[in-house]
């Protein structure tokens, strides 16, 4: 029996990249799945509705049960529907693994309002959605689990993509409310950020050799090493796991730190600004974190 036998879980953005290969690992592992896809392209226009059934014809060939979706996670009213599809379906819902998302970037001051606020619409509201719809039934349940995406580059930074790192940081926010409002529901809620070559990274520029190199290295890392993670996180395995973030790089699998207080100034007369510039100066520079981008952080080839 596999890890997830018996339970059922909802996987959106489910019809290529990294939602498929999840919503295929999860099916090996016993689950039935929902596979949640409108098949639109990167940047959110035209769609294909045969993806997200492709995935279940893939599910059902190798023994597994599936049901395609294709309610857009954008907007409010489909999260209840695809939870209710679920539930109708198979019975029950345990998982929801919140993968579906669209880039447009763009330098800030070049940034649109419409590309602002569709990547935060697809990302943070649409996750939302179908988390509080899903947490109605988590809470009857008294069990169940969230999995986010979120990404390095909002947890450390890129260039050009400040909407969505704004998305990618809210969820791990959400993540940890979700965490600490459900425990007492045995509801548990956690990130994972993943380095895949999929659409998502398909824009990275790749023009000089430093960046050639970069798409080299991301080649390398296929999105079937980011599913068994997002498995074991759905199963109960896992259950004393909540409000952490895990980041997945071909076969290394971290747990990232959470921001707490690393230096403290203080003073028995108050600041002014002047003493706290002066004072702040001295005792914090050293520990100012550097303006870099993802990386600059992962400098060693993936394992």
């Amino acid at each position: 029996m596999g890890m997830l036998e018996g339970k059922v879980a909802i996987v959106t953005g489910a019809g290529r990249g990294i939602g498929r290969s999840v919503a295929l690992q999860m099916a090996a592992e016993g689950a039935k799945v929902i596979v949640n896809d409108i098949g639109v392209g990167l940047d959110g226009s035209g769609a294909d509705a045969g993806l997200a059934a492709g995935v279940v014809k893939e599910i059902e060939a190798a023994g597994g049960a599936g049901l395609a979706s294709t309610l857009s996670i954008s907007e409010p009213k489909n999260a209840e529907g695809i939870v209710e599809a679920a539930v109708e379906a198979f019975g029950r819902l345990d998982v929801v693994v919140n993968n579906a998302g669209i880039i447009r970037d763009a330098i800030f001051h070049k940034m649109s309002w419409s590309d602002w606020l569709d990547v935060i619409q697809v990302h943070l509201h649409g996750s939302f959605g179908l988390s509080r719809a899903a947490a109605s039934r988590f809470r009857e349940q008294n069990t169940g689990s969230f999995v986010h995406m979120t990404s390095t580059s909002g947890l450390i930074g890129q260039v050009g993509q400040a909407n969505y790192m704004a998305a990618k940081m809210a969820i791990v926010g959400m993540s940890r409310g979700i965490a600490l409002d459900m425990r007492r529901y045995n509801v548990r809620s956690n990130c994972v950020a993943p380095f895949a070559w999929s659409r998502m990274t398909s824009s990275i520029p790749n023009e000089t050799e430093a960046e050639k190199a970069r798409v080299a290295k991301f080649q390398q890392m296929d999105p079937d090493k980011v599913a068994p993670l997002v498995a074991f996180l759905g199963s109960d395995g896992a259950k004393d796991i909540s409000g952490q973030i895990f980041c997945v790089r071909k076969n290394e699998v971290m747990l990232f730190n959470q921001p707490r207080p690393i230096r403290t100034i203080h003073t028995a007369e108050g600041w002014t600004p002047s003493s706290v510039g002066q004072m702040m100066n001295a005792a914090f520079k050293g520990s100012l974190v550097p303006l870099e981008v993802s990386g600059d952080i992962f400098l060693w080839d993936p394992v």
